[in-house]
């Protein structure tokens, strides 16, 4: 029986970001599966726990995931099938959330925690979403048919926040028994911020915090390229010469320098879409206003003619900043977009990785880490960047996932409490960030580590 005050199952782990929220909290993790063989062995590194390569394999014919108190999981969104006649679980056959439902069916752990895209709970997914939450109540768990939407922006830094907009859906659900699990219930965390936090009061510079310049010396990889530092060099010239003159406000639309023209010439093709239209009419408006600032910038630039088409756009959310220096910036398909350096978008591929304007490079893995709210000791190995950025970008924000959790069982205390109290208890003595506890969570992992060595080492030698 394990001495901790409760036991989890991590399941598409990525490299553990549920394991850190719910290690955080004292929880014990009895099975992990990833499929992604560079995910798993930095969670192996870091958790000391070889993930399952293949859930199907251990649920379908035999139950080998062991009982639990939690289950976790960072499910991808499949297709069910739409007959309309069958229990949820059969509409969900052939998919991966049917193995997660095989699981509840088998172990009932006392708490349910999802996470998933927002979209799931789109117009394009709603059969979809209709099917989860149905499937789980016909198990006994008690859902709300509305989702959790959360953010770790959403939370201060004391209450392990991090500056990244990363608005994922979390379900959360709690087993009571089938004469109870279909009474709906409100979800238990609002999406709004939390302890009169303002999210503007983010800054990259101090509460990432980014690393400084002296760490990153031999990184040169994350420096932009010539071209690139051309591109920002360019519109930031366009962003100095427009305050020069005394344009307090730039434009809030995308800025397309192949739709400068004046508007007395403009013409705009018939069956050009509306949302289209708007923007050639008020780029048009716009050079026409500031035609001679506008023809200065673009002759320092040779009109731009050396630059893709996507870098010739150019969208400007930071009212306030002088110059690029002084915001974080995206080299995007629809243009370079550029925000104030309070928090970053939402982690995704390293095309898109944020670029910090004073530093002139990209965020550093170990920067991408720190978003995500992974300790200072967490371990990549030698890996690529690449597979860290990607890692990053699928993974879920331990302050945010921990928040939620505690929010909800805490909630649901008295439901928790029944089945299973001594999480009920870790609960309500956790503090409300999970960043100290992770710190001392490391010598626990590195004892299961070192455990698993040794056991290893003696299979080898009576083998």
């Amino acid at each position: 029986m394990s001495s901790a005050p409760f036991t989890f199952v991590d399941l598409f782990a990525g490299v553990g970001g549920f394991h850190a929220a719910l290690g955080a909290l004292g929880g014990e993790c009895v099975y992990a599966v990833e499929k992604d063989v560079e995910a798993a062995a930095v969670y192996e590194r870091n958790w000391g726990i070889q993930a399952h390569g293949d859930i199907i394999n251990d649920t379908e014919t035999h139950m080998r995931v062991p009982k639990h108190d939690v289950l976790a999981a960072g499910f991808p969104c499949q297709p069910f099938s739409k007959s309309g006649l069958q229990r949820g679980m059969d509409e969900a056959r052939g998919t991966l959330f049917w193995n997660i439902l095989r699981i509840l069916e088998v172990r009932r752990p006392t708490v349910v925690l999802l996470e998933n895209v927002r979209n799931i709970y789109g117009p394009r997914h709603r059969h979809e979403w209709d099917v989860i939450v149905r499937s789980l109540r016909e198990l006994g768990y008690q859902v709300s048919s509305r989702p959790i939407v959360f953010s770790p922006h959403l939370l201060p830094p004391e209450r392990g926040g991090r500056p990244q907009v990363r608005e994922r859906v979390f379900i959360m659900a709690t087993y009571v028994g089938t004469r109870g699990s279909h009474i709906d219930v409100d979800p238990s965390v609002p999406h709004l911020p939390v302890d009169g936090w303002s999210p503007s009061e983010w800054d990259l510079e101090t509460h990432l915090p980014v690393q400084p310049d002296p760490e990153l010396r031999n990184e040169l990889r994350l420096n932009l390229g010539p071209a690139e530092t051309t591109w920002v060099e360019a519109w930031n010239d366009f962003v100095v010469t427009l305050r020069s003159a005394g344009v307090e406000k730039l434009p809030g639309f995308p800025v397309w320098v192949d739709a400068f023209i004046h508007e007395d010439d403009l013409v705009v093709p018939v069956g050009t879409a509306d949302w289209k239209a708007s923007f050639l009419r008020k780029n048009a408006a716009f050079y026409t206003e500031h035609q001679d600032v506008l023809e200065d910038w673009l002759s320092r630039w040779n009109y731009l003619r050396d630059f893709p088409s996507s870098r010739r756009k150019f969208e400007w959310q930071a009212q306030g900043a002088s110059s690029l220096a002084e915001t974080v910036m995206h080299l995007r398909p629809s243009g370079l977009r550029v925000k104030q350096a309070t928090y970053v978008p939402a982690l995704v591929a390293i095309t898109q990785t944020s670029i910090l304007g004073d530093r002139l490079r990209r965020i550093s893995p170990r920067e991408a880490a720190r978003l995500q709210g992974l300790p200072e000791w967490f371990d990549f190995g030698d890996q690529p960047d690449a597979a860290t950025y990607k890692q990053m970008g699928n993974g879920v924000n331990v302050g945010a996932a921990y928040h939620v959790f505690r929010e909800h069982v805490l909630s649901s205390l008295a439901a928790v409490r029944r089945r299973a109290p001594r999480l009920a208890l870790a609960v309500e003595e956790s503090a409300i960030s999970p960043d100290e506890a992770l710190e001392r969570h490391r010598d626990s992992s590195r004892e299961v580590i070192v455990r698993r060595r040794r056991s290893a080492d003696a299979r080898r030698v009576a083998g």
